[in-house]
């Protein structure tokens, strides 16, 4: 049956097509006109189009030349000559049979111009869901581009977790998260070819023309499955005809984290971890002695009284980078240029050990070339070539930052210092006297300069197209074909020593003098390099044919795409099923249909073939339909015309698919995975053994693609000629989601999990965005811009692969794909009698007085799994928003930009902060607020002290619960550019100086840490920066 309906729904497509294409012009009497029409820097213009005025039916287009004929017309008549992007024109015939015709750029349409899968439409005919930036407002001060998304695009969901260079990309998913598998993210294109986010983090915002995405089933079918959750298309700059122009971008920033949290000095926490010690042994003496703590309140010696602040030691407070860009553009008739040199310097805050002979901080050069190069082979065929290549190099620690931060925060910091002075035994060491614990501990120091990481990777990506007009079959038909690679090496070496450790064996007060103890040895030297190689590469190729035509008032095109991508690791110690090369294949269709320019239909399928699947589903057919209807083209709409100039409502709906379904080692679920080993006991006493073969995973011949089901209701609006309002209603139905089967019993004997397309999960929302653009007065040049963007995204999950449980909110089904699940806290215990009288609570060992206690939900007369219920909202936010104006006067420009979250929390990760475990140290919030016998606070931060893991009081609970929303002025530039008089006598087109800012305050009712952190609020700080550069053209 599904067969039969994709062969119909492919022969009513190629029939419409073949409608299409015979459709001739009517021609009529008199003469034959013939012209070629260029812009004013007299380049040819292919595809404009021609009518006889008063006679819509009566029209052509130009060729890839710009050359046209149109026979049958009238000597007195008048022609009506339009094309996207220029102003239109109407040309009195008056007996000529020669004209040619010189176009100029309209640049109010130029922004009416769209970007869409595999081409461009005028956004009067779009119908499906994209929105698109200018991407002037991506370049912020930063190397990252991921970190410019969030608030800027309506329907895209973007946080930041870490600040650290190299691994402080933004996640980003396009109108929430739809679903619990694999794969959640969108599919990222750079000029057509698929790119990781990784890889789009790299990319200079200096060569972006155009930055888009694609929200609906109408937008993204023709991507097929890899489009199913949405997609970002990134179009890089080209050559234009004319003169030389040479561009350059420069920026100098500081960089500094937005917070840091605090943590309590040596004495307040001696003191307290004696009081913590107390709770746990009263009758034995302080662990701490009055000495020690006298001696470090006196700061007598640092090296036997340490008082360390570890973050001082480790980081500096602000960090130089530096980032340059070159790009120049021209050509001629036949040739057209754009290339670009870019590079960048980011450091990281760790402070550069002057004892070692290498540099142990974070530091990345980052080059990124780029090449695009535009041919007119013949009048009719074009050529272009592009090529991308990012290089960078890395240094850095053996540990990541992140994990050198986290060492930081929990570092003790009276134990012993970062380092001893030698004493007289060690005047002549060589090495580091570095200090530890005899029975353990963890010194930061040590840990972040014994080595160093050394680190070169290169991303290079070449594409060839070439383009063919076939006016010559029939006017308005094409093809191009294109060829694309990309490969990616990567390869470094790390180095280290041992740490020789120490500690204070005896200490003379009275002359103030201490003997040192080795209590582990090292090595004074560097290891031999433990060395790492890693390369993958992807080739596509891509062919289409395009056909257009305009009749009247009927405008139609249609397209037929094929695609073909092979994708190949080469990662030592991968299995086998990372290393095989993996496939896809498609085929794609669009048919368009305008009428009157008042109502549009949109046709599009994707027929998609993955290797992942069995025979009878490895291929997958996924159609989708658009309506466009543009009311103020109606007559009824005159009245409002002067209110809203445009207003228009569409209507997609369509199925897409998804064969990223399992993790790189989960593939061909047809196949069996077998492996030796194990073996087989039996007999009474079980000690017959016998070697043999294990079921890792079982063949699956039903394992199919996942499908969703989205539609959109959508309504552009555009207010008094300056303000354009976008909003959309979305929904989805996710369906055959691939999970392990969790419910089926263990007695049915089975050696592996079992897996299958059982999860379903429905999400609806709601994105806007309103743009201003207002030129106030030319004579001062005094302008101002505005955006507001706001996109809401909610889920459900519908089925859910679980055991049965006997309490309904246990159950996943019914919340939000990414609810938690916590107890709810009632309180602290107040004595032993309410511990005596209250439901039975056991974490590890009973609770004592000062700990949380919870509430026995189910009321079986203890706490349990089955009291933890749903808590707060979801961890990726369901509402993100941005909002920001630029205003222009004179010589000046002035623009902000606030980036907010909302409808999301997450939890404190108790165990990470519990003081005292492993001689950790301790946050300020709980050394200045925790239960103790005479603060019994029922509301404070932290249960009673205690030196051991106290199971009890870290469980995931509303205690720890918190709210994650935030306002942040993402964004703050004042700009200068110098007047133009001066700038032509030095032969330069612009010349403008600016200052900016990003990430300069938040404002969220968490304290602790930066809130777009969330759980990893010890880790490496999202950071803040303040910037000054220059822009200059000529």
């Amino acid at each position: 049956m599904k067969k039969k309906t994709r062969l119909l729904f492919i022969s009513g497509l190629l029939f419409m097509v073949s409608w299409v294409i015979p459709l001739g012009t009517l021609t009529a009497q008199n003469l034959t006109i013939t012209g070629i029409v260029t812009d004013i820097e007299e380049e040819p213009l292919a595809g404009v189009t021609i009518k006889v005025q008063g006679r819509e039916a009566h029209g052509t287009i130009t060729d890839l030349n710009g050359q046209f004929s149109l026979p049958g017309v009238a000597s007195n008549a008048k022609l009506e000559v339009s094309y996207v992007g220029m102003k239109t024109q109407i040309i009195e015939v008056k007996g000529r049979t020669l004209i040619n015709i010189v176009l100029e750029e309209d640049t109010e349409m130029l922004e009416e111009v769209q970007i869409v899968a595999f081409g461009k439409q005028k956004k009067t005919d779009v119908v499906g869901a994209v929105t698109t930036i200018n991407p002037s407002e991506l370049k912020v001060p930063s190397s990252n581009l991921t970190q410019s998304l969030a608030g800027r695009l309506s329907g895209l969901i973007s946080y930041q977790r870490s600040g650290e260079p190299g691994r402080d990309n933004a996640d980003f998913f396009i109108r929430g998260v739809t679903t619990f598998g694999y794969s959640k993210s969108p599919l990222i294109l750079l000029d057509g070819f698929e790119i990781s986010a990784n890889e789009m983090a790299r990319i200079d915002p200096n060569n972006i023309a155009s930055f888009s995405i694609m929200k609906d089933a109408t937008s993204t079918a023709l991507y097929g499955a890899r489009g199913a959750n949405g997609v970002i298309l990134i179009t890089t700059k080209e050559g234009r005809e004319g003169t030389m122009k040479i561009s350059f971008r420069h920026e100098s920033s500081i960089s500094m984290p937005t917070q840091i949290p605090e943590v309590a000095d040596g004495v307040s926490y001696m003191q307290l971890y004696n009081e913590a010690f107390f709770n746990d042994n009263p009758t034995l003496p302080p662990y701490y002695s009055a000495q020690k703590i006298d001696g470090t309140i006196n700061n007598i010696n640092p090296n036997v009284y340490p008082d360390v602040d570890w973050y001082d030691e480790l980081f500096t407070n602000h960090v130089y980078n530096q980032r340059y860009n070159l790009n120049i553009n021209g050509g001629g008739k036949v040739a057209q240029y754009f290339l670009s040199a870019s590079y960048n310097k980011d450091n990281g805050i760790l402070e550069v050990d002057k004892r070692n002979n290498f540099n142990s901080n974070i530091s990345i050069d980052r080059y990124n070339l780029t090449t695009n190069i535009n041919l007119n082979l013949t009048p009719t065929t074009k050529a272009s070539f592009k090529m991308n290549g990012v290089f960078e190099r890395y240094n850095g620690p053996i540990q990541s930052g992140n994990d050198i931060f986290n060492n930081v925060m929990n570092g003790n910091p009276v134990d012993f210092p970062k380092f001893y002075e030698p004493d007289q035994a060690n005047l002549y060491t060589k090495h580091i006297l570095f200090g530890r614990r005899f029975n353990g501990g963890v010194n930061p120091y040590a840990q972040m300069v014994s080595g160093y990481r050394d680190d070169f990777s290169n991303t290079i990506l070449a594409m060839f197209q070439i383009e063919q007009d076939l006016s010559f079959v029939t006017p308005g038909l094409s093809a191009r074909a294109s060829a694309n690679i990309r490969t990616y090496g990567n390869h470094g070496s790390s180095r280290s020593y041992a740490p020789y450790y120490y500690e204070i064996k005896e200490y003379d007060l009275i002359n103030d003098l201490y003997t040192l103890n080795n209590i582990a040895a090292g090595t004074e030297s560097l290891g031999d390099p433990a060395t790492y190689r890693n390369s993958n590469s992807r080739t596509y190729f891509e062919a289409a044919v395009n056909y257009s035509k305009s009749m009247d008032i009927h405008e139609m095109s249609s397209m037929l795409v094929f695609t073909q991508s092979e994708e190949l690791n080469t990662i030592s110690g991968n299995t086998i099923e990372q290393t095989l090369p993996r496939r896809n294949v498609g085929l794609a269709g669009r048919f368009t249909y305008n009428y009157d320019q008042r109502y549009m239909a949109e046709l599009n399928f994707g027929y998609n073939g993955s290797e992942r699947f069995s025979r009878n589903n490895q291929f997958g057919f996924f159609p989708s339909f658009g309506l466009g209807y543009m009311l103020s083209n109606e007559k009824f709409w005159s009245p409002l015309t002067d209110l809203f100039p445009k207003a228009k409502m569409k209507f997609t709906y369509g199925l897409v698919g998804n064969d990223a379904i399992g993790a790189p080692t989960d593939r061909f679920f047809y196949l069996s995975r077998i492996s030796s080993g194990g073996g087989y006991r039996f007999g009474d006493t079980f000690f017959n053994n016998y070697p043999g073969y294990s079921i890792d995973r079982y063949s699956n011949f039903n394992i199919t693609w996942e499908e969703a089901l989205k539609s959109d209701l959508g309504l552009e609006l555009n207010i008094l000629g300056f303000a354009d309002l976008m909003i959309d209603y979305f929904t989805e139905h996710r369906k055959k989601i691939y999970m392990v089967r969790v419910d089926m019993p263990a007695e049915i004997g089975l050696s592996a999990n079992n897996a299958g397309n059982i999860g379903e999960v429905k999400s609806q929302g709601i994105d806007a965005s309103i743009d201003v653009n207002h030129f106030i007065n030319q004579r001062t040049n005094t302008w101002v811009q505005g955006r507001v963007n706001f996109t809401y995204a909610t889920n459900k999950v519908l089925v859910y692969s679980e055991p049965y449980y006997k309490y309904p909110y246990l159950s996943r089904i019914g919340s939000p794909v990414d609810q938690q699940w916590g107890y709810v806290a009632g309180g602290i215990f107040f004595d032993e009698e309410e511990i005596s009288n209250y439901p039975r609570q056991s974490f590890g060992v009973a609770p004592k007085v000062g700990d949380i206690r919870y509430i026995d939900v189910n009321r079986d007369g203890q706490i349990d799994t089955n009291d933890r219920v749903p808590i707060g909202t979801p961890t990726v936010p369901e509402i993100l928003y941005g909002f920001g104006m630029s205003f222009g006067y004179k010589a000046f420009d002035l623009s902000f930009f606030f980036q907010g979250s909302a409808k999301s929390s997450f939890f404190i990760n108790p165990p990470s902060i519990q003081p005292f475990i492993g001689n950790r140290n301790i946050l300020k919030v709980i050394s200045d607020d925790y239960w103790s016998k005479d603060n019994p606070n029922p509301n404070a931060f932290w249960p009673r002290l205690s030196t051991g893991h106290v199971d009890n009081n870290v469980q995931l609970s509303n205690w720890w619960l918190r709210n994650g929303d935030f306002l942040r002025l993402k964004n703050l530039e004042l700009g200068f550019s110098m007047n133009n008089k001066i700038l032509n006598s030095m032969k330069v087109e612009q010349l403008r100086f600016f200052v900016n800012g990003s990430n300069l305050f938040a404002l969220s009712q968490f304290k602790l840490w930066d809130p777009e952190m969330g759980t990893n609020g010890l880790g490496y700080p999202i950071q803040r920066t303040y910037n000054a550069g220059l822009q200059l053209d000529f």
